[in-house]
């Protein structure tokens, strides 16, 4: 395959040069060979220009990137970002009192300060995390206190009052190489940036911002499609390691092609990029494991919660049926109530009949008596008058 990348890049060394550099010390053997087969192909791949490196590997990152050495390339992106100039003031240390202070899967995390007072946390992820959008919360939630912190401490040191008007904007910006489950409903999206707004349209500065760049649906979407501007351009320096595609940048965008010479510098030194590189696979394997741990609790929450639910729902279930047998034993003995009623005025019914029937009888003895003695004086009278 024909390297073209060495065609801009001579300093760019051949396989067997690199190989043998390896082989001639037993340390950078004996690291060289701890690596997977993959893993040696993808270090020589990118070392020899068959294939461009990870921009986003936190140690190449930091080296090209680097706003103490070099500001105005992240000055570019982030005004590009933000739609408005910025510039770096200083790069803040990330203090460990930070709220989100864990194993996350961060691969590269600078703090930095605007010339305005905002703060800027730029973070690269090569796993998304777990709920990310509750995480990037707490993050922006932390840089507000530490912004409140040091503009008191400020104030106190110069005997002057403290306003919230000394609060400026705070911004989480994540880049995500793998994007959270949650961004890939929206396929054709890979910028999010936050607007806050009320249903009333009531105007408040609420100071936390937040962006989020999917880098692997950015690429899906530049599929078959060319660099058209230069965030576009950004975001494929970042996420590309396609030779051609690296080519299209440079010759578009010039300035590009400095950042690649500074990276291919940076393989001429073979301990440090093999040293670099191992460290690359260091984290990639905690930040796995972690994402696997991730992965697995988010599944057992899930599992509880719907274990919850169901047996919320049972006892919903066994509520609504000891309703039902109670409606029913309330229902039944109604009925017995009524029965018994009913049985009841049958009883006094049928006395009644009966004492009228006897009363009936009664009166029929008496009527029959009457009549047999009308007869019997009708036959006496009779007996008198022949005579």
């Amino acid at each position: 395959m024909e390297n073209r990348l060495r065609n801009y890049f001579p300093l760019i060394r051949e396989r067997k040069e690199v190989l043998k550099e390896i082989g001639e010390s037993s340390g950078l053997q004996a690291l060289f060979q701890s690596w997977t087969p993959e893993r040696q192909e993808e270090f020589l791949d990118f070392c020899t220009g068959m294939k461009g490196v990870k921009i986003l590997y936190d140690s190449f990152f930091k080296e090209i990137m680097s706003p103490e050495y070099t500001p105005g390339r992240l000055n570019c992106f982030l005004s590009l970002l933000l739609g408005k100039k910025v510039v770096i003031r200083q790069v803040l240390p990330n203090e460990g009192g930070r709220i989100a202070d864990e194993n996350t899967l961060l691969v590269t995390d600078i703090l930095v300060e605007f010339e305005d007072g905002s703060l800027a946390d730029v973070e690269i992820q090569k796993l998304g995390y777990a709920f990310p959008g509750e995480r990037s919360a707490c993050y922006a939630a932390d840089l507000l206190l530490r912004q409140y912190k040091r503009a008191r401490d400020k104030r106190n040191r110069e005997k002057g009052k403290f306003s919230y008007k000394d609060i400026k904007n705070v911004y989480v910006i994540v880049l995500f190489e793998k994007s959270p489950v949650e961004f890939h409903s929206m396929e054709k999206e890979y910028l999010h940036k936050s607007d806050w707004s009320f249903d009333t349209g009531l105007e408040l500065d609420l100071l936390q911002n937040f962006i989020f760049i999917t880098l692997d649906i950015f690429q899906k979407n530049m599929e078959n499609k060319s660099i058209e501007n230069e965030l576009e351009a950004w975001l494929m320096f970042y996420s590309t390691q396609d030779p051609e595609r690296i080519i299209e940048l440079i010759n578009k965008y010039p300035m590009f092609r400095q950042m690649y010479g500074d990276v291919y510098e940076v393989c001429r030194n073979m301990e440090k990029v093999m040293g670099m590189f191992s460290e690359e696979l260091r984290e990639m394997d905690r930040n796995t494991v972690q994402y696997m741990i991730d992965e697995m609790q988010a599944t057992i929450d899930a599992q509880s919660a719907a274990l919850e639910e169901e047996k919320k729902r049972h006892e919903e279930e066994k509520k609504k049926h000891e309703e039902e047998i109670k409606r029913y034993e309330e229902e039944q003995k109604r009925h017995e109530e009524e029965q018994k009623k009913h049985e009841e005025e049958q009883k006094r019914h049928d006395e009644e009949n009966n004492k009228l029937l006897d009363m009936i009888t009664a009166q029929a003895a008496a009527l029959e008596k009457a009549l047999k003695r009308i007869e019997e004086l009708e036959r006496k009278n009779g007996s008198e008058s022949a005579e």
